[in-house]
């Protein structure tokens, strides 16, 4: 055909089409299965350099290893990060892709050119502190992590306690570049961090006394093998050792540098400190939040949550029928007895029954605000005494996805003073049911969604999740009792008085002394709480911002939705949404929702008679 034909047979064409613009191809389930087979392929590979992750999974592939916290290794993971972005870019067609697979596209993409961003900041941070490091992270991950359930299993468990002279040496290593880049905490970390990793190594074997936490564990784990007590003494005789010529040298090495480093320490508390600062922190606020505020306007939504939530505590002293300004409310509620459990063993139990039954109430209630419900179990338990004295108040493990570990919530009962009575209700639906567990587990367990949404995270998804679940319950016509309303109240404000004190530290200078003023005239927690926040804040920049941010973004979602479908709206459908497709960031939320409301046209809401449900 020469080419005047071509022309003529295409100008034929587009007489035929109406000259009309071909329709876009359809999604090709080809296309689809390329992609999903590069997501699980890039997940299953970083699995396979992850030992640590791989056992919070409940893999026993690499189960007697450590992570490589070596510089070298970070810079092999950024390079395969920026090769698995391009081989994306560059072999998927984004348009023949299905929606599902579309929005992990965009994740994974976003996902990836974060990372790359922010590799520039990887110093940004303090490796070992009060709240998380490795000092801590050893015998915590091997105490609730590594399970024994075989000879194999008690070896690897052995085998990681030899491998920790290494392990902090390299540590170390990393402590001593960190540094040199002029990033050092403050000293109040110093003494924090050095008494938790004295507490690891006292008591038997390392000293006289009860047994220490490490000893303790396998002992245990060791006792439930079914294998003969010659066997058992044996892996005992190994631990020991492995106990005294390996773990407690190689404690001893990092509290040595600790106890230097500490000396060359200042009171700057900061991120503005480090280089570079003002622009690390707003990327972290970007990061954390997933959304573009400023740390001003953060600061000033903080400002305007804590005086709306003062007057809907005004509001309980009124019920209450008590006299007096909010501050001296604060102060009742701060002091008064009744609040409290004793500091006892048995006070502690009665904490521990208490949320258990809070917890189990809830569970009868879930099919007023939910369709699918996780299968994975839950259990209340008490913070290790080893970290206890260090550790938040209480915080959320996940559970195995195969089913061989629950998930955890974990209350911190140091002093029962920090773990009022009327705080215990909002607490428990907060970090267990229906909060993080519902959030989480249900995640582990979504069929046809790639492992790396399934197993990521968005700290202002999951902890707004964790907040807005303070919330429902009282839409539910639970917190009967209004002290523990204003315990509610108490813990929102919490978060909103965050705002306010992230922002102040670490964007408008702040310092500790300030930041813990705030909370102690805004709020009725304990002084101690008022400190700990405070070196929260220091140490992780930004990330308490997440908890209001997203509550208020979720909160915004049900009421704009409410409004657009009116009788149609389903809170069981709109949690649904929220929770059906893993962790997102908070603007691909609102998109969800709206595709949601958009679809009620062409789909019928159950109507069928059930239980009251809170909108």
């Amino acid at each position: 055909m020469n080419n005047l034909s071509a022309i003529t047979l295409a100008s034929l064409l587009l007489l035929i089409a109406g000259f009309t613009e071909a329709p876009a191809p359809p999604p090709r389930a080809d296309e689809s299965q390329r992609a999903n087979a590069f997501f699980e392929r890039v997940y299953n590979e970083s699995i396979d350099r992850d030992p640590v992750m791989q056992t919070y999974l409940g893999i026993k592939q690499d189960y007697d290893q450590w992570d490589d916290p070596t510089e070298a290794f970070a810079q092999m993971e950024l390079n395969i990060t920026q090769e698995d972005l391009q081989w994306l870019k560059d072999s998927i067609d984004y348009d023949a892709l299905n929606p599902a697979t579309q929005l992990s596209y965009g994740l994974f993409v976003q996902k990836a050119e974060n990372e790359v961003a922010d590799f520039k900041y990887r110093y940004h941070t303090y490796p070992v502190n009060q709240m998380f490091g490795f000092h801590s992270q050893v015998p915590s991950f091997l105490i609730n992590m590594h399970q024994v359930s075989s000879v194999e299993d008690a070896e690897a468990y052995i085998a990681r306690l030899r491998k920790l002279p290494t392990y902090f040496d390299q540590l170390i290593t990393k402590l001593r570049t960190t540094e040199e880049k002029g990033i050092l905490p403050p000293k109040f970390v110093f003494p924090r961090v050095i008494g938790d990793a004295k507490n690891i190594i006292t008591g038997l074997p390392f000293s006289s006394g009860d047994s220490s936490a490490l000893f303790q564990d396998i002992h245990q784990k060791v006792a439930k093998l079914e294998v003969d007590e010659a066997t058992k003494e044996d892996l005992l005789e190994q631990a020991e050792t492995a106990l005294k010529d390996a773990v407690q040298p190689a404690y001893q090495t990092l509290i040595a540098f600790l106890e230097e480093q500490e000396q060359r320490a200042t009171n700057d508390d900061g991120a503005w400190k480090f280089p570079d600062g003002e622009a690390y922190y707003a990327n972290a606020l970007r990061r954390t939040t997933t959304t573009d505020l400023t740390a001003d306007e953060i600061h000033q939504i903080g400002l305007s949550e804590v005086k709306r939530i003062h007057d809907e505590m005004r509001g309980i002293m009124k019920q209450v029928g008590f006299q007096g300004d909010l501050q001296e409310f604060f102060t009742f509620m701060r002091e008064d007895p009744r609040f409290y459990y004793p500091n006892t063993d048995a006070g502690k139990q009665d904490y521990m029954d208490s949320a258990t039954a809070i917890i189990d109430n809830m569970r009868t209630r879930l099919d007023e605000l939910f369709i699918v419900k996780p299968k994975a179990n839950m259990l209340v338990k008490r913070v290790e005494v080893f970290r206890e004295e260090s550790a938040g108040k209480a915080f959320y493990s996940q559970p195995a996805p195969d089913g061989s570990r629950p998930g955890i919530y974990y209350a911190n009962l140091h002093d029962t003073k920090n773990m009022p009575k009327y705080e215990m209700e909002a607490l428990a639906y907060h970090e267990g049911i229906p909060g993080h567990h519902m959030q989480i587990a249900i995640a582990q367990e979504l069929e046809d969604v790639p492992k790396f949404r399934k197993f990521g995270g968005y700290t202002a998804y999951i902890e707004g999740w964790g907040l807005y679940c303070e919330k429902i319950p009282k839409e539910m016509g639970l917190y009967q009792d209004p002290y523990s309303d204003f315990g509610r109240l108490a813990m929102e404000l919490w978060r909103a008085c965050r705002l306010v004190v992230d922002t102040g530290i670490h964007d408008k200078r702040w310092t500790r002394e300030e930041g813990i003023a705030y909370y102690q005239t805004n709020t009725s927690a304990s002084e101690r709480e008022c400190v700990r926040m405070v070196e929260r804040h220091i140490v992780m920049p930004g990330q308490a911002t997440a908890y209001k941010i997203g509550m208020m973004k979720i909160l915004d979602l049900r009421a704009k939705a409410k409004q657009q479908l009116g009788e149609q709206f389903d809170i069981r459908q709109f949690h649904d949404v929220i929770l059906k497709q893993g962790a997102l960031p908070l603007d691909v939320l609102e998109e969800q929702v709206d595709q949601w409301v958009a679809s009620k046209d062409f789909v019928k809401v159950d109507d069928s008679p059930d239980t009251a449900r809170p909108q």
